[in-house]
């Protein structure tokens, strides 16, 4: 047994924070900023925002019945379309109805367990391209150096390793991009038209024309078949089959959209947690180094089923902190959630980030413990939701927890990452990610 670690989490006040102070200081930066204790120990949050009345969801009963059994009285909100329509349009993550169903339809396919195992050998390639640049006792910002893998890995698997994807350029591009949905946010919010007004918001702007501009070239090369067969072309030939040359074109391209950055960005912030929490815990790391040393055979790969429990502690990560701290619906009709009455436009908002601490659903909820994920019992299907839940369980699931554990078991078996004892704090908007990185040594394993 390893001592209890109870890594860093925001400072909970007595009161919530209010929400004008959503728009200014901390809160505006990090979306997990201001929670009282409160909401750690109710049920259920009503908040008027700006117009929008809001329902925080924290009893996992409620969350699935707007996930699973009324799942198609809840939508993607508008502000969401408009939030996101610029970078990944009407694509997979964004529509909803018919249009969804046939796009789900069209990619699960290249996401099912046997399809992933065939990907196994560019996730190693993608461990061993970053392992090949460190150097013994070199301190490393692992944040930037599990998004630059996670989009080598998307690059390689999805887009048959289009070199214009995993260049410097597009990875500060993408960045920009990600940073500047905190000030668009805000002027939706605002119902302003969204012009931005600081340097980072034009810069998130730059980013994503820059992403439109590049997919639309790659989505152009398989359109007119310039590029030997690859998920992509796939994606490409099944939308040209079903829709009009146009609007299979622009889908195409929301959708190369939505798996690059969706695709990356959030196994990026998973192991980058990861990582932190087993820095902070080197017993711990030990003991998932030797257990990936003895699941790597002679040929490089893992076995997975031999990765128990390095499974779990990533289970754990992702329970402390999920990548997407938050995701909201929409009511379409009336409903009723317990004794809450919901109206059409009423926005339904569920928080991974406050149900995966809730005081009632967790023993030890800040605590990071690995061993609670060693059996499913008792445990609410509703209660642990790092992909989401219902029908709109993120399509990758399984592709992204494949690669985070062959990530990480090469790592392991071949580094140390040791903590320089830094103070690090969760931040973001849209994702959770270590706010200024994540530095950390790196000592090569004898």
């Amino acid at each position: 047994m390893t001592r209890p670690f109870i890594p860093p989490h925001p400072p909970r006040p007595p009161r919530p924070v209010a929400g004008w102070r959503g728009f200014f200081g901390e809160r505006a930066r990090s979306s997990v900023y201001g929670w009282s204790e409160r909401a750690f120990e109710t049920d259920h949050i009503k908040r008027r925002i700006l117009g929008f009345t809001v329902h925080v969801l924290l009893d996992p009963d409620h969350v699935q019945q707007v996930l699973l059994e009324e799942a198609a009285n809840y939508a993607k909100p508008d502000i969401v379309h408009e939030l996101l329509h610029p970078i990944i349009g009407h694509g997979l993550l964004t529509s909803d109805g018919e249009l969804w169903r046939e796009q789900r339809r069209i990619v699960a396919a290249s996401f099912a367990p046997g399809a992933v195992e065939t990907q196994r050998d560019r996730f190693i390639e993608a461990a061993n391209r970053a392992m090949d640049g460190w150097n013994d006792g070199q301190l490393v910002d692992m944040a930037a150096e599990a998004t630059r893998t996670t989009m080598t890995v998307i690059a390689l698997a999805l887009f048959g390793g289009d070199p214009r994807l995993i260049s410097d350029t597009s990875m500060a591009h993408i960045a920009a991009a990600i940073e500047g949905f905190s000030e668009a946010r805000m002027l939706a919010l605002l119902r302003l038209p969204q012009f931005p007004l600081t340097a980072r918001g034009r810069a998130g702007q730059r980013g994503q024309i820059f992403l439109r501009r590049t997919l639309s070239e790659v989505v152009d090369d398989r359109w007119h078949g310039r590029v030997a067969d690859d998920f992509l072309t796939g994606v490409v030939t099944a939308l040209r089959e079903r829709f009009p040359d146009e609007q299979a074109r622009a889908l195409a391209i929301d959708n190369a959209a939505t798996f690059y950055l969706a695709g990356h960005e959030t196994t990026a912030n998973a192991l980058t947690w990861t990582l932190f929490l087993l820095a902070e815990q080197p017993e711990l790391q030990e003991q998932l180094a030797e257990e990936a040393t003895a699941a790597l055979d002679g040929g490089g790969r893992a076995t997975i089923d031999g990765l128990s429990l390095l499974r779990r502690a990533l289970m754990e990560s992702m329970r402390l902190y999920p990548p997407v701290p938050r995701f909201d619906r929409q009511a379409i009709e009336p409903a009723r959630l317990g004794e809450w009455d919901v109206k059409p436009g009423d926005i339904v908002s569920i928080w991974p980030w406050l149900i995966h601490r809730h005081r009632k659903l967790w023993d030890e909820p800040d605590t990071f413990r690995i061993d609670r994920f060693e059996a499913k019992a008792g445990r609410h299907r509703f209660q642990y939701l790092p992909f989401g839940g219902g029908p709109r369980t993120c399509v990758g699931a399984q592709f992204a927890t494949i690669e985070a554990l062959t990530l990480l078991a090469h790592w392991l078996r071949r580094w140390k990452f040791v903590s320089l004892g830094r103070p690090v704090e969760p931040g973001g908007m849209v994702t959770l990610r270590p706010k200024g990185g994540l530095i950390l040594k790196l000592e090569q394993r004898r």
